[in-house]
């Protein structure tokens, strides 16, 4: 009869260990905590959580609106989530170059507003890595060496001059071992 008691309170305590698990989840509210930046070029970025910190656990709709400067206007503009990271929304190029007021805000159930001044510049494009020129690294060994022609040209010829010699001589030897 033990066992059988022993048996209930282990069910009902990991029942109630999954019940106390999955309530932070559900205290999180229906406010949202949106930090709105630049990202260095001519789109915005937001990361949205939760108003007590935790990560959002599911993607949350969020709407863009900005306003730059002689009177220019963008959005709204529903954002879709990034695969940058839970929570993290971008706009990918969306504005033109000046200062603009950016305001995002997140519509019921999971409310939430954030604004903020970006300054949007043009992207830049990555330099490009110069070429060394292997030329004048082949022309300078062979001004080091006395005008002789690079090892590996050496070792081709040679090569060449072996396999010709051996493609010669094989049907004379053959023939030769053929006769008694």
């Amino acid at each position: 009869m033990t066992g059988t008691r022993k048996a209930i309170a282990a069910v009902f305590t990991g029942l109630l260990l999954a019940v106390l698990a999955t309530t932070p989840a559900a205290a999180h509210g229906d406010k949202l905590k949106l930090t709105v930046a630049g990202d260095g070029a001519d789109g915005v970025t937001i990361q949205a959580s939760y108003a007590d910190g935790h990560h959002l656990d599911k993607p949350v709709r969020l709407v863009l609106t900005a306003t730059g400067s002689e009177g220019r206007t963008v959005g709204p503009v529903q954002l879709e989530p990034a695969t940058e990271g839970q929570g993290f929304y971008t706009t990918g190029p969306i504005l033109s170059p000046g200062e603009w007021k950016v305001r995002v805000t997140a519509p019921a159930p999971h409310t939430g507003a954030a604004t903020a001044q970006v300054q949007a510049r043009v992207a830049q494009t990555p330099a490009v890595a110069p070429v060394a020129d292997t030329r004048d690294a082949d022309s300078a060994s062979t001004e080091n060496s006395g005008g002789a022609a690079p090892g590996w040209w050496l070792a081709v010829a040679v090569g060449v001059a072996v396999l010709v010699v051996v493609a010669l001589t094989a049907p004379l030897l053959g023939r030769r071992r053929s006769r008694p």
